[in-house]
């Protein structure tokens, strides 16, 4: 009773707070088990973690030390050449560049080159480039040999090659712009040439040095890329003789030239610049070595009168009534360089009716075939009268034989 009286004794709002206050000691409890818990969840799944990114990187490591030990004994390749297999129209100066999937060794065997030309292999990373210490010839056909096996190319780690790998490349033609450049120096053009303003008009050659201080090779150089600079005509040239100029390419104006050029320096007159003429020229523009007969050039004009004007380096030097072919065989239009000389000869031929002929004629200069400028008796000048040739007096024929010199142009209009 004493019990029940003393508790009873409260009041209902005392009994809840003194329920609610019994209550909080079991709810904290719980607390820190649910955090307790959390801690060790999270710790597990670090651990978990760090141990699974252990394994990974020790994975990977291993890989990468596998890698490298399957690339240092793979098989070496070629990944590419340049210039390209098959190339065309290549400059000769360029340098040939092969690359490899791996850095080769020192002192492993070279790639070969045939035909063979002065150079140097040098090496960078997984590339080889070959210089040529002269630029190889034009219009030329190039092979590269690269060798394999165990006499061939090889890597530090001792791989080569399965099989050899040969590609090929053709050079391209000499520029006949250069060409042009060197014979208007040169004096065998009617134009000049001068290089860009502080040039000295060959690659790699510093302001103020002479032509001959380059050498061939910066010679070389330039035909396969001219460089920079100016033509400029000379005065008093007809436009009948600047209407056959193409500047930078071939033309009847450069074909003239390149045949005064070697009949001056005794070579076979074509008027082709191969090789030996190109090599000619070098050697003549190194030695300021310049056309002795200067330029001429002739129009034989069909219009009534008939005459003959012959320009030499820029002036009028003779103006003379001339004959050319009759209607039946008249004297072809057009513009040919001078290619035969003779200060006298007997001149054959057949006569319209058949039958032959054969004329004593002088200062005779063929420039179409067999059609040429020379002197033949006539009791008048400047109308239709000869077979084909031009025909001069005596006294005019004799002037213009001395200008009339290989490779001038003779010009027919009308």
């Amino acid at each position: 009773m004493f019990g029940m009286g003393r508790f009873g004794g409260k009041s209902g709002a005392a009994f809840k707070a003194g329920a609610a206050a019994h209550r909080r000691p079991a709810a904290w409890v719980i607390v820190p088990a649910i955090v307790i818990v959390g801690v060790l969840a999270t710790a597990g799944t670090y651990a978990l973690a760090h141990a699974t990114s252990s394994a990974r990187g020790a994975a990977g490591a291993q890989s990468a030390a596998l890698a490298g030990q399957a690339a240092s004994t793979a098989p070496l390749r070629v990944l590419s050449v340049s210039p390209a297999p098959g190339a065309r129209r290549v400059d000769g100066g360029n340098p040939v560049v092969v690359t490899f999937s791996a850095p080769l060794a020192a002192g492993s065997p070279m790639p070969s080159l045939k035909p063979a030309v002065r150079g140097r292999w040098q090496q960078a990373g997984g590339s080889l480039a070959f210089t040529p210490a002269v630029p190889f010839d034009p219009s030329s056909q190039i092979v590269l040999r690269i060798p394999a096996g165990a006499n061939g190319v090889r890597t530090a780690a001792g791989a080569t090659l399965a099989r050899p790998v040969t590609a090929g490349f053709r050079t391209r033609a000499w520029s006949a712009r250069r060409l042009s450049e060197l014979l208007a120096q040169l004096r065998y053009l009617p134009l000049s040439w001068s290089p860009r303003r502080g040039g000295t008009g060959l690659p790699g050659v510093p302001a103020g040095a002479a032509p001959a201080d380059s050498g061939l090779a910066a010679q070389l150089a330039a035909a396969y890329s001219p460089p920079a600079g100016t033509f400029r005509w000379h005065r008093g040239y007809p436009a009948s003789l600047r209407s056959q100029w193409r500047a930078g390419r071939p033309s009847l104006l450069l074909k003239g030239a390149v045949m005064a050029f070697q009949s001056q320096h005794g070579m076979t007159m074509n008027g082709v610049a191969g090789a030996s003429v190109w090599k000619a020229v070098f050697r003549a523009a190194d030695r300021h070595s310049r056309n002795p007969d200067g330029y001429t050039y002739a129009l034989a004009s069909k219009a009534d009168p008939e005459t003959l004007t012959i320009w030499h380096d820029g002036r009028i030097v003779l103006s003379s009534p001339a004959n050319t072919g009759i209607p039946v065989a008249p004297t072809a239009d057009g513009t040919f360089p001078v290619y035969l000389r003779y200060q006298f000869q007997i001149m054959r031929g057949i006569n319209p009716d058949g039958s032959s002929y054969a004329d004593p004629v002088s200062y005779v200069s063929y420039f179409d075939g067999g059609e040429a400028v020379h002197y033949f008796p006539r009791g008048s000048y400047g109308f239709p009268q000869s077979l084909g040739c031009v025909e001069l007096p005596l006294a005019a024929a004799a002037a213009a034989w001395p200008y009339l010199t290989y490779g001038s142009l003779v010009t027919v209009a009308g």
